[in-house]
Parts: C-alpha cells; structure tokens; sequence
C-alpha cells in the first residue's frame, strides 16, 4: 500500500513542479515574446502563414467564434472523406474497407470536438493511413484550437484584445505541442513503443507453434505522445493505454501521467502573468488541486479495500484488480482514471467499468464539474467562469456591483457564464440520457442492469458532453442511435460553450476598467478562493447529484447490503 501512495505522490510533486516553467513558456509564446525555440521554430511560422495566407490581423469575438466553426467544419469533412475512401488509399496492410456511414461520422465529430469517444477498436476498423492522416492531424489541430480558445478568453478577461485564431492556432502547435510531443514520441519508442508502418507480426503461439497469430502494431509512439498531451485520449489499438504497445511499462505510465495534466494545469500560471498577478493564479490553481487530491484519495481507498462481496469469498481483504493491467496495479489504474477524466483526455489504462462505486463517483464527477483541471483550454476558461459567478453571488451579499480584474460583471456576463455552466452541459447529457433510458431494451445496450446500468448510460453522454471520451466500456455503443445521439452531446458540448466564451471575453476586454476603491472586492484572497470552491461544489451538486445518487452512491449502499 504504501508504496502506491508513493507513486502517487511523486506523480503529483512532478505535476506541480513543472507547472510554473511551462505557465511562463506559454505566456511568452502569446505575448509574443522571446523563447528558446525562436531561432528553430520562426522560419516555420513564417512558412506556414505565407503558405495559408494568414495575417495576424485582430479578431473581436464573433469573428473568432467563425474562424473557429469555418475550421473545423473543413476539418471535420476532410477527416471524414479520408474514412469512407480508406479502402483506396495506402498505408492499409490488413486492407480495411470503410466503416459505416454512422460510425464515420461519429469518429470524425468526436476527433474534432478533441473527445477522441471511440465506438469502434482501432486496429480492426482503421488502416494506418486514416489513423495518423486523419485522427493524428486532428489530435493537433483539435487540441490547438483548445487552447487558442483559452488564450483568446484569457487576453478577453485581461482587457487586452482577443487575438487572431489563425495566429493562435499555429503556434499553439508548432511552439507547444509538436516539440513536446517529437521529444516524448522519442522516449516512448526508446521505452518500447512501436513506431512502424509495418503489417501485423504473424508468429505461432504458445501453446502449439504450428497455429499462428497476428499481432497489430504500427505508428504508434507519435500517436501515444499527443494522446495524452492534446488531452485527445484516443486509443490506436481498441485497450487504448492498456495495451502493452501502447503503455508498456512504468516508464511510459508516468510519462503519459505527467502529459495529460500539463497543459491544463499551467494554462493558470499563464492566466496569472497575463494578469500580472500570480498570487491569483496560485490561489485559483489550488481549488482544482485539492478536488483532484481529495478524488484521488476516495478513488485509490475504494480500489485497495477492494469489493466486500469478493473479500467476504476469499476470507480476507485484496484490491479490486477486476479490469487492471498488474503490471499498474491498484494505485497507478486509480491514479490514471481520475487524472484522465480530470484533464478531459479519455485515455484509460485500466477499464472503468470495472472500479468500485467510489471511482464511479469521482469519474462522473470529474466529468460533470469540467475544471478539474478541465479540458485542453476549456477547462482554465470555465474554471474563470466559476470565479466570475462567485463575484458576482458576493456581490449581491454585500449591495456592490460586482467587479472582476477591474471589470464590472453586469447582466451580459452572468447570462452568458450562467448559461455555460448551468444549462448547455446538463441539457447535453441529462436530455438524450432520459431518451435512451426510456427504450432499454431497444436503445442503451446496458450490459449490467440496475444502478450500474444507469451509471453506464450517463457516463457516455457526459464523457461526450465534457469532451473527454472514455467510457463505461460494458456498454453496447457501437450502434446507430449511440452514434448519432452522442454526436449531438459532443458538437452541443464543444462548440456553444465555446462561442458563449469567446463573447463574454470579448464583453469584457470592451469595458472600461474601474479604479480599485477601499470597498472593492479581492479576488486574490483564500476567503474568496473558498467561496469560489463553495460555489464550484454547490453548482455541480445541484445539477448533478441525483444522478450521482441514483448512480455509484445507490450502487455503493447495494453492495454493502448484499454482505449484511
């Protein structure tokens, strides 16, 4: 036991020691100052901008809600046409035909929507070609766009104007996420990932040599690495990193830990120096931290103590090893699964359905409140948005208009922040559950009835909705409806609270900024962090707990009672 905890905890020390290096590294790459990879990385910028035209040309916020919707409109088109023409294009040495209509469609929503949500195992359903062509390009471009959303929110929140897409978009990926993810692709390979574009390896088995086996492989290590850092977490083989090519051992396990949080996590520091005050950014980095830590804790204790209906047959305690790799255990499976429905990402390295009520609670939770520390950009705007209702709701204690960074919040922004928090993420999942909970037989494909059931069907709807793709695995989802009713939750839970943020940073850059006074209220105190907890907490409660309830909480009280 103690050494998961160890694990844990040097995870975590890693996590937060690199955040303030690579805060500041993305703050001086969009406030356009001087890096390290200048020299190396200029003449591409230049390169590309000559090559699409783009001139860094400022955006307000309608116009970069389009160029963000005309973008990945294309993309989503191109990706899908490389779909259905996969039977006729290379790099396909199994000669997969295409999928179905439905199924296409799907994926391709799901990669642009940076949700990854995979109804379908990648081995057996896509050749080479549409996995690093299509899916790979869209885990760029998809995770770029996430994070020039964010820095646009950001430069909006911060009074400055909201930047170019375009601008932002490429060097989100040429100064961010391809140097990063050459390097890890790198260590990943040296770690044992495969890299190839060689067929499958036919070899005999085991247990007679003359019968022969094919083993899929591929380009995998460019594939792993950008996974988990554009928070995409789509699996090139069906186990996602479960599989042994694609997370083979400790090494690549804490490699893929420490990705799929980074660049959420320093995202804040960059709010800070954008904001000229860390102080904030640190206060507001530790609301999230503690959620996760506090996660981390119910989801590890629930999977060590393991399932008492399974203890009281083996005449003593053992952890819940059901859906686990051994070579990760109870701790890293636990650790993993909270970080990658945290960080919005979907990667799994053990099978979700498998863990005890208390996991189930915190990866619906995860999913339900979003900044945890959220998706890739999304998550840092949303968790602003939380602090921008806090003011707000403190404002009306005390009779003050309230204010934020100098900013009044007036009716605009609290309807816009309202609606992003309390409307389109509930309607996305709570909507298309209740139709599909109300056909069973004919529509969910549950594979354990009961609580867990209803478990199985929310959690889709609410990976779609968050943008995080992991699932409940025990689900029949690869189906007409599934396909098409999670293609509304993951368009509705993409792109509307994205237009919603981009205008309200564009309201607030346009405001004037108001003189600090004796009676204004800071916002970089620990009482105002606290509230902003309170409300973050109270929100996703009220919105969310009866599912929670009718859910892993009831599930938790069946257990219990099947050994009293």
């Amino acid at each position: 036991m103690l050494q998961g905890w160890i694990q844990i905890a040097l995870t975590l020390l890693i996590l937060v020691a690199i955040t303030p290096f690579f805060g500041r590294y993305i703050a001086r790459v969009f406030m356009r100052q001087r890096t390290i990879l200048d020299s190396v990385l200029n003449p591409l910028d230049k390169a590309i901008f000559a090559l699409s035209g783009v001139r860094a040309k400022e955006m307000t916020g309608w116009q970069y809600a389009r160029a963000v919707l005309y973008s990945n409109l294309a993309m989503l088109v191109f990706i899908y046409l490389i779909f259905m023409l996969q039977g006729s294009l290379p790099f396909s040495p199994t000669g997969l035909n295409a999928p179905s209509w439905d199924l296409a469609l799907h994926t391709a929503i799901s990669f642009v929507t940076n949700t990854n949500q995979q109804h379908y195992s990648g081995e057996t359903t896509y050749s080479y070609f549409s996995q690093f062509a299509a899916l790979g390009f869209m885990m760029f471009t998809s995770a770029g766009t996430g994070i020039a959303v964010a820095i646009a929110f950001i430069r909006g929140l911060t009074g400055r104007p909201l930047g170019n897409f375009y601008v932002d978009l490429i060097q989100s990926i040429t100064r961010i996420l391809l140097p990063i993810s050459l390097v890890g692709a790198i260590l990943l390979i040296a770690a044992g990932i495969p890299e190839t574009l060689a067929g499958p390896a036919i070899v005999p088995t085991l247990e007679n040599p003359e019968i022969s086996q094919a083993i899929a492989r591929g380009p995998v290590a460019h594939f792993e690495i950008i996974k988990e850092l554009g928070e995409n977490g789509g699996g090139f083989f069906g186990i996602n990193s479960a599989h042994p090519f694609e997370n083979p051992n400790g090494f690549t396990n804490l490699i893929e830990l420490v990705a799929l949080l980074s660049v959420p996590t320093s995202l804040i520091v960059t709010y800070g120096i954008f904001a000229n005050n860390l102080k904030q950014a640190w206060l507001v980095y530790s609301i999230p931290l503690a959620i996760l830590i506090g996660f981390i804790v119910i989801t590890t204790i629930g999977e060590y103590q393991g399932n008492p209906a399974v203890n009281a047959l083996l005449g003593g305690q053992a952890p819940n090893l059901e859906g686990k790799e051994v070579r990760f255990g109870w701790a890293q499976s636990a650790l993993f699964a909270v970080f990658t429905t945290a960080s919005m990402c979907g990667a799994v390295n053990s099978m979700h359905d498998s863990f005890m009520p208390n996991g189930d609670f915190v990866t619906l939770s995860n999913l339900f409140l979003q900044i945890v520390f959220g998706g890739q950009g999304t998550g840092t705007a949303y968790l602003f948005t939380y602090l921008i209702l806090a003011v707000f709701v403190t404002g009306l204690m005390v009779g003050r208009t309230p204010e934020f960074l100098g900013r009044k919040i007036e009716k605009r922004e609290v309807v816009l922040a309202s609606f992003l928090i309390l409307l389109v993420h509930p309607i996305a999942i709570l909507i298309p559950a209740a139709i599909t909970l109300a056909f069973p037989e004919q529509l969910a494909g549950i594979s354990n009835p009961g609580f867990h059931g209803l478990s199985q069907v929310i959690y889709e709807y609410a990976s779609a909705a968050a943008n995080n793709g992991s699932g409940f695995e025990g689900l029949g989802d690869g189906t007409l409806w599934w396909n098409l009713s999670t293609s509304f939750s993951l368009l509705a839970g993409r792109y509307i609270p994205i237009v919603a943020l981009l205008l309200l940073a564009d309201g607030m850059s346009r405001k004037q900024p108001v003189p600090a006074t004796a009676g204004t209220l800071r916002t970089d105190t620990a009482l105002f962090t606290g509230i902003t907890a309170g409300v973050i907490l109270i929100l996703g409660a009220l919105t969310f707990f009866p599912a929670l309830a009718l859910g892993p909480v009831a599930e938790a009280f069946q257990i219990v009672k099947g050994i009293g």
